[in-house]
């Protein structure tokens, strides 16, 4: 039988899930809730037979509810979390689990002594550019490494698509470093082990109620050096490339799934035979979720694998 997933938060991230599970088919559309009503009716017209809920309450408690699936912005993740944790549903939350490190932490511990499954959206924890340089590193085509630098450029943020989000603009919660750096943070993790914070600048606007401009950041993986550079403004396109360099080859992950690699001459392309691989690593995320859900092997990560993440992104965020 498909897992009833119940819907809390109907923004994009909200959407794009529900578009993703209904076009991967292994997932019954249960229910949904949004303070929007508008955003719920939208749902309610695309979907067929999915309830929409007169509260978040209604669709955690209910008895055929299986997953409770969270993608509002991070301050309610949360209390919607912990109450799923309490009714004994699943749980499968978007990034950054919140912008409280004791706050998550507390949370991480108590869903943990309730045995309920839970994982967080990250979708580079199965990715074909992933698993190739995963692959190059554990066979040594490298030589040693050398370093790691994330840089991320933004022309505006929020992006256009996310103009419906007007708290990814606010200092409180939202901003790129927790909303696209995190990703970053969780691959480093995955790749090279625990990061440590070393050093890192912060430019905020005048406005104290609006998010970060620009933030250089220096992290440290057992001895191997990150380097960040992420800011926003300026004409031209987006930017988003993270570069792995070796002594013997160098692998740059670009436009969030693609993949390069140079042994010395021009950057050459990998895995040129993916039409779509962003498509691809919505369902390979969606088979892990799956697999984790029937007590399976799977790379879903769990919220203590997000927590690591958010304390470094906060210590990022108030040096």
């Amino acid at each position: 039988m498909k897992p009833s997933v119940a819907f809390i938060g109907l923004g994009v991230m909200g959407h794009r899930m529900l578009t993703n599970m209904a076009a991967h088919g292994g997932f019954r559309l249960a229910s949904a809730w949004d303070p929007s009503a508008e955003a719920c009716r939208t749902v309610a017209a695309q979907y067929a037979g999915i309830a929409i809920a007169d509260n978040a309450d209604e669709i955690i408690n209910a008895p055929e509810t299986d997953v409770v699936y969270i993608a509002c912005p991070p301050i309610a993740h949360r209390g919607y979390a912990l109450a799923a944790a309490d009714a004994g549903k699943a749980v499968f939350c978007e990034k950054p689990l919140g912008v409280s490190v004791d706050d998550s932490r507390e949370m991480v511990e108590r869903i943990e002594a309730s045995g309920v499954i839970n994982a967080v959206n990250f979708p580079f924890a199965d990715a074909e550019a992933i698993n190739l340089l995963q692959q190059r590193l554990n066979d040594g085509a490298l030589g040693t490494l050398m370093g790691v630098d994330i840089r991320i450029h933004f022309a505006t943020w929020p992006r256009g698509w996310q103009e419906t989000a007007t708290w990814l603009a606010m200092r409180q919660e939202g901003g790129f470093v927790r909303e696209v750096l995190s990703h970053y943070v969780y691959l480093t993790e995955k790749l090279f082990g625990p990061a440590q914070l070393i050093d890192a600048a912060v430019t905020y606007p005048e406005d104290e109620r609006l998010c970060e401009t620009h933030v250089v950041a220096l992290i440290d993986c057992a001895g191997l050096p990150v380097s960040t550079i992420i800011n926003a403004g300026g004409v031209g396109p987006d930017v988003i490339e993270y570069t792995v360099w070796g002594s013997k080859s160098s692998y740059r992950l670009w436009d969030w799934n693609r993949l390069k690699s140079t042994s010395g001459g021009d950057w050459a392309d990998e895995l040129t035979d993916f039409e779509d691989p962003r498509q691809d690593g919505y369902g390979r995320v969606l088979d892990n979720f799956l697999a984790q859900l029937g007590g399976k092997p799977h790379s879903m990560p769990h919220f203590r694998d997000a927590l690591s993440v958010q304390a470094l992104i906060e210590a990022i965020l108030n040096y």
